[in-house]
């Protein structure tokens, strides 16, 4: 603990009299933060639905082909009724439930209208959206369907409900996505430059004589970045309070659980890349190399179920994905630790193998 004790004291000094890093850390997610939410467009498809039909008529039973052969829709579940279907939303099994109300096809025919329910998951607002706007495109060729086959001048009617995110505010589901992007920067970019700064300076060699063993070096290499990243978390989500009013509807320990795994993750992917650079130009072009592509497979803009099956199973093995996928439920679904089980177990395990590679790879001798 001694010997960790001189090490924490030395990163520390040469962060603080970084000033290039200290300016990143305070500036960047202020500013990433105020400018980068404004700005996304995408089109969404294999949004899954969860259909009840309660006429069980054959207009029911055409209006439920007529949305799942639209190319833009996947049945997720059939279900009896609206309460077994929330469940299956709230597993995030299903993004929209479509209801079809008892008497359709008689009410269609008899008041020339009739009604159907759409409850929407609305965590991201734009695919919410889309979603409605494609439903109510389907719906509106059905009702000519019907005009030509009967005659009538009958018109379906969608009540939309959207439910955690009931502004349908897309900045509600940028903002967390963000601030999971600049603690990977942070976690990734400063811990990569690290070690092979220390090699470029020559000041690496004076390390390697003394008898620290190689986890204690990693480990004090990795806690001053792990603080700034909290420190940084907290700045951000103080940031969205205040400039967005967005809150977490769950519990914030959840976040600082998860994302004390997470950094200790990608900072022990940053020294991996470190041990084996030779300069920080190098360093730096091979993390971002990794780190765009697991931005792009992370389902910060795109879907991950709206990607190919291939992109979807690499996706498995970023960890960017699990930790976008946990801020999100937690801000917005207001989900528990028990819900998020499954990605913190992931997480622990993408810590336990990326550091154990970290000491591995470091070498005290050329």
């Amino acid at each position: 603990m001694r010997a960790l004790k001189f090490l924490l004291e030395k990163e520390f000094l040469q962060i603080f009299r970084n000033k290039t890093i200290l300016r990143m850390v305070l500036f960047m997610p202020v500013f990433q933060l105020l400018i980068l939410p404004w700005a996304a467009t995408f089109e969404q498809k294999n949004i899954l639905l969860s259909v009840i039909d309660n006429d069980h008529s054959t207009a029911s039973r055409k209006l439920i082909q007529k949305v799942i052969s639209s190319g833009y829709f996947k049945l997720a579940d059939y279900s009896t009724s609206y309460s077994e279907a929330l469940k299956i939303v709230e597993r995030n099994q299903a993004d929209l439930i479509l209801e079809i109300p008892h008497d359709f096809e008689n009410t269609f025919i008899r008041e020339k209208a009739a009604e159907v329910m759409l409850s929407v998951n609305a965590i991201n607002g734009q695919k919410a959206g889309l979603g409605s706007s494609y439903l109510g495109q389907i719906l509106a060729a059905y009702n000519l369907d019907l005009k030509n086959q009967s005659q009538s001048s009958g018109q379906i009617i969608i009540k939309p409900y959207y439910m955690y995110n009931i502004e349908m505010n897309y900045r509600n589901f940028m903002v967390p996505g963000i601030l999971v992007m600049l603690l990977s920067i942070i976690g990734g970019a400063l811990s990569s430059l690290n070690i092979v700064k220390e090699k470029e300076a020559g000041t690496i060699e004076q390390i390697n004589v003394t008898p620290i063993p190689k986890y204690i070096f990693i480990i004090g290499k990795l806690i001053p970045f792990w603080g700034m990243g909290m420190f940084i978390l907290t700045l951000g989500m103080t940031i969205a309070w205040l400039i967005y009013g967005l809150v977490p509807s769950g519990h914030i320990y959840i976040i600082y659980i998860f994302c004390f795994f997470y950094l200790i993750a990608f900072t022990g992917l940053g020294l991996i890349i470190s041990n084996y650079s030779s300069t920080q130009q190098q360093a730096m072009f091979v993390l971002f190399f990794i780190i765009i592509i697991f931005f792009l497979l992370g389902g910060i803009y795109t879907p991950i179920s709206s990607m190919p099956r291939w992109a979807q199973i690499v996706t498995m093995f970023n960890p960017v994905r699990y930790f976008i996928e946990v801020i999100r439920l937690v801000y917005m679904k207001g989900s528990t630790l028990a819900d998020i089980s499954h990605q913190l177990f992931v997480i622990i395990i993408f810590a336990i193998v990326l550091n154990t590679v970290a000491i591995l790879s470091y070498k005290k001798t050329n």
